[in-house]
């Protein structure tokens, strides 16, 4: 008999739907449900919804306002801000935030939602926390399972009594089991899996396709084989079978992603300028990831027509965009397997850093996304960014040391990359420890 679980999500970002995605097989007909847009949601629910998410996008927008800006945005972050993890302490008092969520749900915020979901109570994997505390308040019949997806939260995703609550969590990395657990929740409730990462990413069971990709991109990122002389024990046992000689497929790719909200943008445009001639000079392939954002998309491709670089357009300079997130994440996951260097904010593709891809990191926006950075910095895959006017000094420089190369075999070693199996042995198997949990982070 097939294995089934409703897959939940939210439009918020990207974050949320991009852990649901490779989820979507276990879903009945592949079909992941938007909590926030469902066909039929009431329009009570749809305004709450909207007004949470027009203010965060509000705020992170701030972000690009010279001076007084990153003060504004502080301010905003302080009502969801994640406490300092030492020392260990009792965290499971509700904050108001969370009192202000169950004061709506208490009033039926998604009661719509759970009454149709109970029709078929089959589990509930959600990738967002209010989701999961629907699920509970309106008496939901089957398992609830939420996935987490940063390295680090705040006291949000937590139930407002998490020692009666029967929410599951799936944790993306150890500092979450450790943090849910000063939170309140029950050890008996928590499950490391690792993040769900995409499967035509990964490959079959061995991870064929990780490991061709990396190899590929070892090559690239490791020109004068710095790398490669220093550590080839540790690089031909982890990618045996593997073409790691001078032949590869791609030049040297480099990815810019902007978040759900777009207040990167500016910064595609300062780096290339930056690579302009490198670009020209066919030295580097540039993808500027526009996401679903058309604003973004049409930023892009104007300040490419007045930097010049109009004929290197869909060549070796792309701009990555769709009008769905169901189509833009195929259309990401696609390139990066042609990608050898990631720069985006610290957002949950930190965790991608487990495909063996180096993650050049943009300034951080929001509490979560400064402790992913850490997090991110301590496993030894994300670097900070360099000064952005001067890319085509320090990005190549960075290359010829050897340096991005280290990055994404830490990256590969240390990162998780059984999320998608390990989240369906717990949901359908009762696993209570998933395989393949011998990471250190």
């Amino acid at each position: 008999m097939l294995k089934q679980a409703w897959v939940l999500t939210v439009d918020m970002g990207y974050g949320h739907q991009r852990a649901a995605n490779p989820l979507r097989h276990l879903a009945p007909n592949s079909k992941i449900i938007v909590a926030n847009n469902y066909e039929g949601i009431p329009d009570s629910d749809r305004r709450i919804w909207r007004q949470s998410q027009k203010w965060y996008e509000f705020f992170s927008r701030f972000t690009n306002i010279p001076l007084i800006g990153p003060y504004l945005f502080s301010l905003f972050d302080k009502f969801q801000a994640i406490a300092s993890f030492y020392p260990r302490r009792d965290l499971s008092a509700p904050t108001m935030q969370l009192k202000q969520i169950y004061w709506l749900i208490k009033r039926g915020w998604g009661k719509d939602l759970i009454e149709f979901l109970n029709k078929n109570p089959i589990p509930l994997i959600a990738t967002f926390f209010t989701i999961a505390f629907f699920a509970e308040e309106h008496k939901y019949k089957g398992e609830i399972y939420c996935v987490v997806t940063d390295t680090d939260v705040s006291r949000a995703w937590v139930a407002f009594d998490p020692s009666k609550s029967r929410i599951k969590y799936l944790a993306p990395c150890r500092r979450i089991v450790e943090r849910l657990q000063l939170y309140g929740v029950k050890k008996s409730n928590i499950f490391l899996t690792g993040f769900p990462l995409p499967e035509e990413n990964l490959g079959d069971a061995e991870f064929s396709t990780l490991k061709a990709d990396l190899s590929e991109r070892i090559i690239n990122l490791d020109p004068e084989k710095r790398y490669r002389e220093k550590y080839s024990g540790t690089v031909r046992e982890r990618l045996r079978e593997m073409n790691l000689d001078e032949r590869h497929h791609h030049p040297l790719t480099l990815t810019f992603a902007v978040g759900g909200a777009g207040a990167q943008r500016k910064l595609g445009a300062v780096i290339l300028e930056s690579l302009k001639k490198d670009i020209l000079d066919n030295k580097i392939n540039f993808n500027l990831v526009a996401g679903t954002r058309n604003d973004v998309y049409l930023y892009f491709k104007k300040i490419i027509c007045c930097s010049g670089l109009k004929s290197a357009l869909d060549k070796n300079l792309k701009i990555i965009f769709a009008v769905h997130k169901d189509d833009y994440f195929r259309e990401f996951n696609k390139i990066l397997r042609n990608t050898d260097i990631l720069w985006t904010k610290p957002s949950e593709l930190v965790f991608y850093s487990a495909l063996g891809m180096p993650i050049v990191m943009a300034p951080p926006v929001g509490s979560q996304e400064v402790f992913n950075r850490t997090w991110l910095k301590t496993v030894g895959a994300g670097i900070n960014q360099g000064d952005p006017r001067f890319t085509h000094e320090w990005l190549f420089d960075w290359v010829k040391s050897g340096w991005l190369a280290e990055a994404a075999m830490a990256g590969f070693l240390d990162g998780r990359q059984f999320g998608v199996r390990n989240i369906s042995d717990v949901v359908f198997k009762g696993v209570i420890e998933p395989d393949k949990n011998d990471k250190i982070l």
